[in-house]
């Protein structure tokens, strides 16, 4: 038996397919992360902050996990983790959700672009990371440019690379992401 569907029900086919379109599992860190991610702290411009990033299982879970020390010593102040998109971010993106556990501190997502020359530009967006696994989604319109001559709202298309981050303050950074997607 042959089920017509009425123009009602393409509409909302169609539209429940264009919001499912821009969610992408970016990272789920299976296979072997450690070939896609990198760790770079601003000792590469003569600060002294410090810290590792290791795969592992937390709760049941494969994670990344970024602990150091951020000092804001020798116009220092960072340490990250990250990965370099293999592809564009899906058409209609509106932002990244992260499921992510921490220390109760702030953190960073990065985000870099063509138009990121520049070590100090980035588009950086804030989100807590405490004691329990919690998903946070960062629309697209809260990341803000960072140096000059940067477009002032990132456009998703453009991005590059996403980077989890300590950043602009001294203290103690343990966080940890087990999932990154786009939605």
């Amino acid at each position: 038996m042959t089920r017509r569907l009425g123009p009602l029900a393409i509409l909302l086919g169609l539209a429940g397919g264009m919001a499912q379109g821009a969610e992408q599992m970016l990272e789920d860190f299976s296979g072997a992360p450690e070939a896609r991610w990198s760790f770079i702290s601003d000792q590469v411009m003569g600060g002294v902050s410090n810290g590792t990033v290791a795969f592992e299982q937390v709760d049941g879970l494969p994670a990344l996990r970024l602990r150091g020390d951020v000092s804001t010593k020798n116009n220092g102040g960072f340490i990250q983790a990250r990965l370099m998109l293999p592809e564009a971010l899906p058409e209609g993106a509106e932002g990244l959700e992260l499921r992510v556990r921490g220390n109760g501190q702030g953190y960073f997502v990065h985000v870099r672009t063509g138009g990121t020359v520049l070590p100090w530009n980035f588009y950086q967006a804030p989100f807590e990371a405490g004691d329990d696994w919690s998903v946070v989604r960062i629309p697209f319109s809260a990341f803000k440019a960072q140096g000059m001559l940067l477009r002032k709202s990132l456009a998703a298309g453009a991005a590059k690379s996403i980077a989890v981050v300590a950043y602009g303050r001294d203290y103690a950074a343990d966080v940890m992401v087990s999932a990154i997607k786009s939605y």
